[in-house]
């Protein structure tokens, strides 16, 4: 009879544990799919515009009856970019680099959005190259790509924050699955865990004023950051710049096997569809309710994001077995 009793018991805490679980799965999906309105009125600035995310991101915005405000670094991204948009889309030239081109940008934003205030910002300006072994980096190299990646998405946002602020927006930050795990060498890992930081650190600062700060962990996609060619040649730069005494501990062949560990990784995991990253950043604007972060692509969900959350041990181990050995390692 007490065994029965405990049964019962043991079914019932089953029955009501999987019931509870049901309705928060049904609850957070009820609130993750509702949508702001009258988008019809809200503004939405845009950097790097020119080229992949930022370009299929305005174009999808426009339709969705967003006024999009683009940030294009060239005259020939703004150009493609209006002409296949509508009329509710403006550009304007921004070199996140400048703090000039910045506050230029800020006074074209301020006549264009008046009193609503800007709905959001979206930082997706970035660049990733040079990426190599640390060693083989120069300071300026690594000043090349933080300057965009890091103190351009800093600047962006201290200057344009008291607009989304009046619209009590969202700021949506570009960073990347390697903000997570550092897998090579440069600037690009050490920018986006400091996106990663500084999103965090913003997030919890302004949680009191309704603006919501949301963070995309893109996995590899097919774009101008992942393109092979730029890579390769940047690799050689490096390498052509080392010292003799530094090439001799890596050994002659070391820079081809590093390129086409390269080649197989960018041509296995690499994905050309882009749009699963602007979901993110669309739901990110449009969502009632919008999410801390979002990690956009299968290798982020299934190898990098489960990476970041291994032992560091672990981490270093499969970088180990992936990366070629050096002639003269230990």
């Amino acid at each position: 009879m007490y065994a029965f009793c405990a049964y019962s018991n043991n079914c019932t805490c089953t029955y009501v544990l999987g019931v509870f679980v049901l309705l928060w799965v049904l609850v957070w999906f009820y609130r993750d799919n509702l949508e702001i309105t009258k988008v019809l009125e809200k503004h939405v600035f845009v950097t790097g515009c020119d080229s992949g995310f930022g370009h299929l991101l305005c174009k999808r915005l426009n339709k969705r009856g967003f006024r999009v405000l683009a940030g294009c670094l060239t005259e020939k991204g703004a150009d493609d970019l209006k002409r296949a948009t509508g009329p509710f889309l403006k550009t304007c030239i921004l070199d996140v680099t400048s703090t000039a081109s910045i506050q230029k940008a800020l006074e074209w934003t301020k006549k264009e959005v008046g009193d609503k205030g800007l709905w959001g910002l979206v930082n997706n300006a970035g660049r990733s190259l040079p990426m190599g072994p640390s060693e083989w980096m120069k300071i300026k190299d690594f000043e090349s790509t933080l300057k965009v990646n890091m103190t351009g998405v800093i600047e962006m946002t201290m200057n344009f924050f008291p607009l989304v602020k009046k619209a009590r927006g969202r700021v949506v930050n570009v960073a990347s699955v390697l903000g997570r795990v550092a897998a090579n060498g440069g600037g690009y890992c050490i920018s986006k865990f400091a996106v990663e930081s500084f999103s965090d650190c913003l997030r919890r600062d302004i949680q009191n004023f309704g603006v919501n700060v949301c963070i995309i962990e893109p996995g590899f996609f097919k774009t101008q950051v992942t393109s092979l060619e730029p890579i390769e040649r940047e690799l050689h730069r490096l390498w052509n710049q080392l010292t003799p005494e530094v090439k001799e501990s890596y050994g002659d062949k070391y820079l081809d096997k590093y390129i086409k560990i390269q080649r197989l990784i960018m041509n296995t995991i690499c994905d050309s569809d882009l749009s699963k990253v602007t979901n993110c950043m669309e739901h990110a604007l449009l969502a009632v309710h919008p999410r801390t972060r979002y990690s956009a692509g299968w290798d982020a969900k299934l190898l990098w994001i489960p990476l970041s959350y291994m032992p560091a041990c672990i981490v270093d181990i499969a970088l180990k077995l992936v990366l070629p050995k050096p002639a003269k390692s230990v």
